[in-house]
């Protein structure tokens, strides 16, 4: 039987080595912990599990440091609880599709809303949207309307990217048999 690391070694083996097997057991040994205590701060299942993800991204990849202060449970939640408020705020895709949509309005070309609103003004858009299955709805008003990108789109709809691309290029196909 193998003795069980200590987390200071885990954490050393991920930090020096990119050790996934001590990663692994990390992740088991505290993701539920911390998704519990944050489902206290938020009653959103989906942020929750993105937070916890991206708190042990955030460990893996190097970008948050322990310092072998206190317990890796302190650490981890001050990791989490910090991206919690930051989705909470906005700051996660929320965030970024207002940066990106800020960009876009000083372009010179019409944003998608503008060509979507047009399009219902000036054609039967509407009446294609609505033929639309839901879910290919659903990925286009993610994805366009609400500019996420396939990720994005991905997580909010609990689908796969490719299955975000696929239902995309159906239904902007859809779209176009729709209005020729």
């Amino acid at each position: 039987m193998r003795e069980t690391r200590s987390d200071g070694e885990l954490l050393r083996a991920i930090a020096a080595d990119g050790d996934r097997r001590a990663f692994e057991e990390l992740y088991r040994r505290y993701a539920p912990w911390l998704a519990a205590r944050l489902r206290g701060r938020c009653s959103d299942a989906g942020l929750v599990d993105d937070v916890v993800q991206e708190t042990f991204l955030a460990v893996w990849r190097g970008n948050a440091r322990y310092r072998e202060e206190g317990d890796v449970a302190g650490w981890l939640w001050r990791i989490g609880s910090r991206r919690l408020i930051d989705a909470l705020r906005g700051d996660g895709a929320r965030g970024r599709l207002r940066q990106a949509l800020a960009r876009l309005r000083h372009r010179d070309e019409a944003s998608a809303e503008e060509r979507v609103l047009a399009g219902v003004e000036h054609g039967d858009l509407a009446g294609a949207l609505v033929r639309l299955s839901p879910e290919l709805r659903a990925v286009l008003q993610a994805t366009v309307i609400d500019g996420l990108t396939t990720r994005e789109a991905a997580v909010l709809l609990g689908i796969p990217p490719g299955t975000v691309k696929t239902r995309a290029l159906r239904a902007r196909k859809q779209l176009r048999e729709a209005l020729a």
